[in-house]
């Protein structure tokens, strides 16, 4: 508390000068905070002279003396000197005032106003004085106060956003609270006709969000609360809205009506009846719909009314397509339409209580929590349920579903959705959404769906697949290094110089400047697997030529390292101290290296030295000189295509115990080990995964031998 006289303050509050009143309310902002001076001017009488500051003064000293009287109710003082009068004159202040100072103490007064039953006691005796009912006499004085209220939140002045949005908040929240069943929809209805839903997504997804953040999460709770109050509301067609959405869903399938003859005798007589399969065609399980909108409520009865209303010729047109079907082929457009608004209801978690969301607040300070704690998407739940319902009649109709595979659909949308919608940033359009579950791709999704089941197999027996997934890892690495030695057991042509290949891309100087290749080398492994015997040749010969007639050999043993521009897989890291990666050109080169003492006085260059037996030997000189030894080329292979160059360059390291690189030779060790592990999963039997109810086991009657494994997944 500054240190000042309290007393000659609230006398300066009654001065007939306005620049003393202004100075005086000026001061009395910053101190009425704190609830021990609140007591002090309280009691000096200075509360009555602020409030006819409240009400009668203009410019800064009235945006003085609102801050200072929304901060004396923040500490809980002064209500007794709130009134009708009061709220009147701030109801008409936010309305008419352009002043973003005055607009902003304006608000605090009424966000305290709305949201005072929730935090005293005085609501029992004065219910009138407080909450959204206090607000109603006023607004209707100024019925263009909730239009105003939503335009405020377009505001550049953040602070100003924010008191409106916490001010639509506070009488969002008393309306559902306190208001009766019939008010609080009207109200929401008022707002969201208003814009207020587009106007929160703009802010959530504007760089500003951190100024804003509190108010913005309260509202998107709020979201929640309202989606789960509609979804506890039961469907019961004895009330006129219910029944009007469920007639209006009817009327928009254009239903015809079936004719019958006329009981009359008169000719032609005709009169018309209802269709009886009036709700089952329209994709309901029987002709009495209300039970099944159990699971969703009223919420469930609403995703379905707004998407026949906004789509009605897509609708009919649906409907039109799926007359020419079989019962079993056409889809229940009601039931997939209740499926969504589950689905939508279980991936935005509105279950969750609102002491469980308030805990994003803890984590807001930090910038990079932000995209995770807001999800700006529940705001456009009725353009994510449309999408959604498009995207289940794509795919019922590419996978060529019946009724009995509903559940499957079903669970591919989920999938579907939390992969495009879960997967959205912040900042992500909603029409971006709409166009990728539009055209995402099936095939992936059925990738989405394989890895959910090896996490649910991975929760089930995890312990169990990880032993088995080493096992068969090792087994694979076993399995592909035996394969691609037994490549360089049986041999192979190089060019001593590359040529051009087609695959290697389009035609360049470089390829025309290259000359063509002037001899071709055979490179074989000898049988016991220590020597690579090698031999050029003018040409290559239609037959192998044998190990005998290959003069030339390293010994393996010599072997120091194995240079490549072969491309290597990215998560390789195994293999570094061995192989040296350099930057793939556009020949394909293998070169095989060996470390060499040089003499004293060396009387040649070593660089072209390309025999093992000059240098085959020099690898087992004593280890302690190995620092002044060199790296020398032993031989070099120029393999003209990739799958070969896979072959040896992992086949050489392999056989010097080191780990493959290349992306080929990796990929097969996926796929051996995957294979692997699905015949592995082949003799777990059903009754293995838990306590599950016992299934019959189909009968094995009339089926012959002739089956296969659709290993590929093509069926």
């Amino acid at each position: 508390m500054e240190d000042f006289n309290v007393t000659e303050l609230v006398e300066r509050l009654g001065s007939e000068e306005d620049g003393v009143r202004k100075m005086a309310v000026f001061k009395l902002q910053s101190n009425i905070g704190d609830p021990s001076f609140a007591d002090v001017f309280i009691a000096e009488g200075g509360l009555v002279k602020l409030r006819y500051l409240t009400l009668n003064a203009t410019g800064n000293t009235l945006a003085y003396s609102l801050a200072s009287f929304s901060k004396l109710l923040e500490v809980d003082k002064g209500w007794e000197y709130v009134n009708q009068d009061l709220v009147k004159r701030v109801v008409e202040l936010v309305v008419t005032h352009p002043l973003v100072n005055i607009l902003r103490g304006a608000m605090s007064i009424l966000v305290a106003v709305v949201s005072h039953p929730h935090t005293s006691s005085v609501r029992a005796s004065q219910p009138h004085a407080f909450g959204f009912r206090a607000l109603k006499p006023a607004i209707a004085a100024y019925p263009q106060f909730l239009e105003m209220l939503v335009s405020r939140l377009s505001s550049a002045d953040h602070a100003l956003c924010t008191n409106a949005l916490q001010l639509i908040n506070s009488l969002m929240r008393d309306a559902i609270a306190n208001g009766g069943e019939n008010e609080w929809p009207k109200f929401i209805k008022r707002l969201q006709d208003l814009g207020v839903i587009r106007a929160v997504y703009g802010l959530m997804q504007g760089a500003a969000l951190q100024d804003l953040a509190h108010p913005l999460l309260e509202f998107q709770g709020l979201t929640k609360v309202l989606l789960r109050k509609w979804r506890d509301v039961p469907v019961d067609l004895e009330k006129p809205e219910h029944r009007r959405a469920l007639k209006g869903i009817h009327l928009a399938s254009n239903p015809e009506k079936v004719p019958e003859p006329s009981d009359s005798g008169e000719d032609g007589g005709v009169k018309k009846k209802h269709n009886p399969e009036k709700w089952r065609r329209l994709g309901f399980e029987s002709e009495s719909p209300a039970w099944e909108f159990e699971d969703v409520g009223f919420l469930g009865m609403m995703d379905l009314a707004d998407y026949v209303r906004k789509n009605e010729d897509g609708f009919q047109k649906l409907l039109l397509e799926q007359s020419t079907q079989s019962m079993e082929k056409r889809c229940p457009i009601a039931r997939a339409s209740l499926s969504v608004t589950a689905i939508l209801y279980e991936h935005f978690e509105i279950e969750k209580s609102d002491l469980e969301d308030s805990k994003g607040y803890l984590v807001l300070d930090s910038r990079s929590s932000i995209d995770r704690v807001f999800k700006p998407m529940i705001l456009q739940w009725s353009r994510l349920h449309t999408a959604g319902l498009q995207a289940f009649f794509r795919l019922w109709k590419s996978t060529g579903a019946e009724v009995s595979d509903f559940s499957k659909v079903a669970e591919l949308v989920r999938i579907l959705l939390e992969a495009v919608v879960g997967g959205a940033i912040r900042t992500k359009e909603i029409q971006e959404v709409e166009e990728e579950l539009a055209n995402f791709d099936y095939q992936r999704l059925r990738e989405l769906q394989m890895e959910l089941f090896e996490l649910t197999y991975e929760d089930t027996w995890g312990h169990h697949l990880r032993q088995v997934r080493e096992e068969l890892g090792h087994e694979a690495l076993q399995f592909i290094k035996e394969q691609r030695i037994r490549c360089l057991l049986a041999g192979a042509w190089f060019p001593n110089t590359a040529p051009y290949k087609p695959e290697t891309g389009p035609v360049t100087k470089g390829d025309l400047k290259r000359a063509p290749p002037s001899t071709y080398r055979f490179v074989r492994l000898s049988h016991n697997r220590r020597w690579l015997h090698y031999k050029d040749y003018p040409v290559p010969s239609p037959e192998e030529p044998s190990l005998d007639e290959l003069t030339e050999k390293i010994d393996l043993t010599t072997v120091s390292s194995v240079v490549s521009n072969v491309s290597a897989s990215s998560d390789s890291t195994s293999s570094t101290s061995t192989v040296k990666d350099h930057p793939t050109a556009s020949n394909t080169r293998i070169t095989i290296h060996a470390r060499f003492e040089p003499p004293l006085q060396p009387s040649h260059d070593v660089s072209s030295i390309d025999h093992a037996q000059t240098y085959g030997h020099s690898h087992s000189a004593s280890k302690s000189s190995g620092q002044s030894r060199q790296e020398i080329p032993l031989l070099t292979l120029n393999p003209p295509t990739h799958t070969l160059a896979s072959e040896w360059l992992d086949g050489l390291l392999m056989l010097l115990n080191q780990q493959p690189i290349t992306a080929e030779t990796n990929k097969l060790l996926k796929l051996v080990a995957g294979y692997g592990l699905k015949i592995r999963l082949l003799n777990v039997r059903f009754e293995e995964g838990g306590e599950v109810e016992e299934r019959e086991v189909p009968s094995r009657e009339g089926l012959d031998e002739e089956y296969y494994y659709d290993v590929f997944g093509g069926a």
